[in-house]
């Protein structure tokens, strides 16, 4: 029995590690969505968001309970973490560990907001968190935060309709 729960331990443990190994870091917007393959049968959900930003926080476990109950289907939630570099160690990594995030999540350091903003939305004011849903060559943004699953979920649905029209 114990010589099982070491190995369920080790288990746990690498895959935890593994998650958070497997979090990448992009200097420029532009090498992100060049690393980033968008398929036209899928919805892309794009949190914008940071571990500094309360709404933010707030908001996460929307997004995990949206890609767990829609991981079966054509929709792929990225969490975009616009923390800083020299902090991925220190707080992202532990964030997702003690959150145990399950989305994939990928960091965006181009500080030069004004050049890649725009790409995402012309009118973004840079307010965080904001969510962009690709899908189909089509896209939809949103800067806001939602207070419920049940909102999120509706205003996903709402909107992944009219990106389907």
């Amino acid at each position: 029995m114990r010589t099982l729960i070491y190995i369920v331990f080790y288990v746990l443990s690498y895959t935890c590690q593994a998650q958070t190994n497997d979090i990448q870091a992009f200097d420029t917007f532009q090498e992100w969505k060049k690393a980033r393959e968008f398929h036209k049968d899928t919805v892309y959900i794009v949190n914008f968001w940071a571990t500094w930003c309360q709404p933010c926080v707030k908001e996460l476990p929307y997004f995990e309970t949206f890609h767990h109950n829609f991981i079966h289907k054509p929709y792929k939630v990225i969490l975009l973490s616009l923390d800083f570099k020299k902090q991925l160690n220190s707080h992202l990594i532990p964030f997702l560990k003690k959150n145990n995030i399950r989305s994939e999540v990928a960091v965006l350091t181009d500080t030069k907001y004004n050049d890649w903003m725009p790409l995402v939305h012309e009118e973004w004011s840079g307010a965080i968190p904001a969510t962009w849903m690709i899908a189909n060559g089509k896209d939809f943004f949103a800067e806001r935060d939602f207070d419920s699953y049940g909102e999120l979920e509706q205003f996903l649905s709402e909107n992944i309709h009219s990106i389907f029209k």
